[in-house]
């Protein structure tokens, strides 16, 4: 794992710029819909990665997801919402990330801070 998936623990907001937003992924990870506001997350830009998982395919209904690349820059941004989860979800969003997403903390452009997944 790069230096940039270091995991802290911090409150449990979740920060999707993908698949996440998704209702129907939403409701077969998490059992609800959930709620969120609109942010943007720095020094990272969106990559694509092919997801083998069969369940996480037919989740999401898309064989390629997108895929956050840390960059550091001032300059890259990527939207995306964020959703206030519980602990038990947090680890319900780990067990539906595959192999090749690692979750640690990004700074929002609004100075929240909230979990994301990274590249690995």
């Amino acid at each position: 794992m790069g230096d940039h998936c270091k995991q802290t623990k911090q409150g449990h907001k979740l920060f999707s710029y993908g698949t996440l937003q998704q209702e129907k992924v939403q409701l077969e990870t998490f059992g609800r819909k959930l709620e969120g506001s609109k942010d943007v997350l720095v020094g990272y830009k969106v990559g694509q990665t092919t997801i083998t998982d069969k369940a996480v395919i037919a989740a999401s209904g898309k064989r390629i997801h997108p895929i956050l690349k840390y960059t550091g820059s001032l300059e890259d941004k990527v939207e995306g919402m964020v959703f206030e989860i519980s602990a038990e979800e947090l680890e319900q969003a780990d067990a539906y990330e595959v192999k090749d997403y690692c979750r640690t903390t990004g700074e929002l452009q609004s100075g929240r801070e909230a979990w994301i997944y990274t590249e690995a």
